[in-house]
This record gives structure tokens, sequence and C-alpha cells, in this order.
């Protein structure tokens, strides 16, 4: 569960949007980009942030929606690494106009920051085909806790289930493993995850792997 938590920072343009985001706490900085995935589990959309949606939406900017938009936040080991290229995109992007566009129509940008709340399932699995099973239909927000926060809060950089897939007390599939640790960097929804996943669990089962 996300317990979120706002700020009291808003901005209705993208100086200071630039501004606020320099100087957030990375929980908000991690909301807006890593959380968007939890809050849209299916969508696998053009502005797959809440800084790209905003811009492009609210602010009617369609070319920097787009810049923060191919942004994939899966691919930094770290907040600041991200921090730091959302802000070299914006400031690129800013020095190139003649005058900053401001939201006087739209929704100014709320930030907030967020606490996720872990609750346990009492599901446990010993098995290749149990995980594969379990996985295909637990909640949602399993997947992100134990592949998105894993990875960025907690340190787990291949994420819970590859670290598991591959430990010696686990099953030791570590050609698996690798596969699975990849599938967090491919830009896909929570659902799309799953279902990579599953079928990367199909695909050794078939080879032999219990």
């Amino acid at each position: 569960m996300e317990l979120r938590e706002i700020l009291g920072k808003r901005a209705m343009d993208e100086a200071r949007l630039l501004e606020i985001i320099e100087e957030a706490p990375a929980d908000s900085i991690y909301h807006h980009t890593h959380s968007y995935f939890l809050r849209h589990p299916y969508s696998q959309g053009l502005y797959p942030n809440d800084f790209a949606t905003w811009v492009a939406l609210q602010g009617q900017d369609r070319v920097l929606g787009e810049r923060l938009g191919i942004l994939d936040p899966f691919e930094f080991d770290d907040i600041e690494r991200l921090r730091v290229e959302i802000l070299t995109i914006i400031a690129d992007h800013l020095s190139h106009l003649g005058t900053i566009p401001r939201c006087t129509t739209g929704e100014p940008f709320e930030f907030v920051r967020s606490h996720v709340i872990e609750a346990n399932l009492d599901l446990e699995v010993w098995t290749l085909r149990e995980f594969r099973e379990a996985l295909a239909h637990v909640e949602i927000g399993a997947v992100y806790n134990h592949v998105c926060e894993a990875r960025l809060r907690k340190g787990r950089l291949s994420g819970d289930f590859a670290d598991w897939l591959s430990a010696e007390d686990g099953l030791g599939l570590s050609d698996l493993a690798t596969q699975v640790a990849k599938v967090g960097r491919l830009g896909l929804s929570l659902e799309g995850m799953r279902a990579r996943i599953v079928r990367l669990c199909d695909r050794a089962m078939s080879t032999g792997s219990s």
C-alpha cells in the first residue's frame, strides 16, 4: 500500500518545476517516476512518469514531454542519478526557449512523496512451478515491491525474484535469474513485467528446470 504525503510545493511553469525537482526529497522523485507504475499497472503510455505527463498535458509542451517520456527510471541504480538526468533534460530544453511556457489553464504540478507499507501475503513457494503459478495470480503490488522497491529503495539491484532464483538456498537458476533481473529495465508496465517473467519461467521449465 502506498501512503502519500503532499509536500506543499507546486509549480506553474517549467522553470519552477526545475527548481523544485532540484531540492525535492528523493522520496518525491521516486513517487513521480517509479510509483507511476504502481498507480498505472496496466499502462505503458506515451508519458510514463508524472513530470512528462504534466509538461505535455498541462504545460502544452509536447517536445519536453516526449524527452522526459523516453526516460526509463529503471536504468538508474539510485535516485540521485535519475534526478540529475531529469534536471539535465529540463535545463537543456529551457536553454533553447525564448520564453518559458506557463500553465495558465491547467492544474499546477503538485509535489508528493510516498511511503510504501508492506503486508505479508502468507504466500510461500519452493519450486519454479510454484513460483510461476503464484506470480501469475498474486496482487500486482507484490510485483512492484519485489521488482521496483527492491532495486531502488532496498539496494537489491537485481530484484528479489532474481536474487531468490539464483541463490544456492533458493533455486540456483543463474541463467533464468539473469533474464529476470533485466525485466525491470525493459520499460514495461507492471502487468507487462509479470507476463514477461511468467513467460521466462515457462521457457525454463520447458527446458528441464524444476
